[in-house]
């Protein structure tokens, strides 16, 4: 269990060879910045953050074998963020990402063994994080606002 909580760390919110996290990516960012689109239809800083969230949220029901209730936010996988950005939304949906992982990183704490597809999951939800952070790196390089 341990490994696999540092796998979900590295990716998230721990230091790691590969350089920025989850986290890592988002940090500093401006409502602004996080609500910029690089194209239409194409998703912001912001929509990725509420979807790693709303996956955690996700495995988590799943590893624990919890019913299903609603995301924090209404819908599912993908919650879209236009308009004016507000600083206060921003800041409560980067705290709603934080708050899941929270919880996730504690049901698999309080696994005692780990069958083969909650390993898929976990290391999926890693994963995850991970190419969402390498996504939000390059929308930063793009976004004039930075």
């Amino acid at each position: 269990m341990e490994h696999l909580l540092t796998l979900l760390d590295e990716a998230f919110d721990k230091k790691s060879w590969h350089g920025p996290n989850l986290k890592g990516a988002i940090r500093g960012l401006s409502a602004a910045q996080a609500a910029w689109r690089p194209a239409p239809g194409r998703h912001n800083i912001w929509e990725l953050v509420l979807h790693a969230a709303y996956w955690k949220y996700v495995v988590r029901r799943k590893l624990t074998g919890a019913r299903r209730r609603s995301f924090a936010v209404p819908g599912s996988n993908w919650f879209a963020r236009t308009g004016e950005p507000n600083v206060a939304t921003w800041k409560k949906d980067v705290a709603l990402l934080a708050a899941e992982h929270k919880q996730l990183r504690q049901a698999v704490a309080g696994l005692s063994a780990a069958n083969d597809d909650q390993l898929k999951l976990i290391r999926g939800a890693a994963a995850h994080d991970l190419y969402h952070a390498g996504q939000i790196q390059l929308l930063k390089r793009l976004c004039p606002l930075a």
